[in-house]
């Protein structure tokens, strides 16, 4: 990823904290057809391999995870919150539009889990995340045990070993304070989620410096 060091982030408590706030990813990788891709959530296990473990899952049917040997790379997108930034919010006429945004890259090597009980452990994990927060979480008691079998059987499951993790935080860090201000006021005075979640990491990244 393109980190010019206003924007670079290095710390991985940081970019891990991003990815538990965000765990749907995506995962590229190379097959013999070319480049392919998958969205789905994951469940990170920060303290597990040199820069922590990714699990995920893909259906049996897609078949990106015949290339999981443990060996061959993938790469994980994860996308924090994101917004247009108008040079009309400059003070400057010497401004262009761009794109304020979050995001972290993680880099691995998945390995595919053979047994069917760490399977079944990794998928409630994955549930209880999902689903904490709730009144009445669901869990996979709620279900008939030989449903969630069948379930289990249609899917691969896999760890990814972090090799490699960097964080992209472009928030305007390049403009004057009071500019960052201006870009803060807009995207809050436009309203909506991601402008509204974009001004707030910013105001976060200016208080810091």
């Amino acid at each position: 990823m393109y980190r010019p060091k206003h924007f670079d982030v290095e710390d991985v408590e940081r970019l891990h904290a991003l990815v538990r706030q965000q765990p749907f990813g995506t995962m590229v990788s190379q097959s013999p057809e070319g480049l392919v891709a998958s969205h789905m959530p994951f469940v990170l296990r920060p303290s597990e391999g040199p820069h922590g473990v990714l699990f995920g899952h893909v259906a049996r049917a897609n078949r990106q995870w015949e290339a999981f040997d443990g060996r061959a790379g993938v790469i994980v997108t994860f996308q924090g919150p994101h917004a247009y930034v108008s040079p009309a919010w400059m003070e400057s006429a010497s401004n262009v539009p761009t794109w304020n945004y979050v995001a972290v890259h993680v880099y691995g090597r998945p390995r595919i889990l053979d047994s069917p009980s760490v399977v079944r452990e990794r998928m409630e994990e994955l549930v209880g995340q999902s689903e904490q927060g709730r009144d009445a979480p669901w869990t996979t008691a709620d279900a008939p045990s030989d449903f969630i079998d069948g379930m289990l059987r249609g899917i691969v499951a896999f760890d990814l070993v972090i090799d490699r993790i960097e964080g992209k935080w472009k928030l305007s860090q390049n403009k004057s304070d009071s500019e960052r201000r201006r870009v803060i006021a807009g995207l809050e005075s436009e309203g909506g989620a991601a402008g509204v979640d974009t001004a707030r990491e910013m105001r976060r990244e200016l208080d810091a410096d």
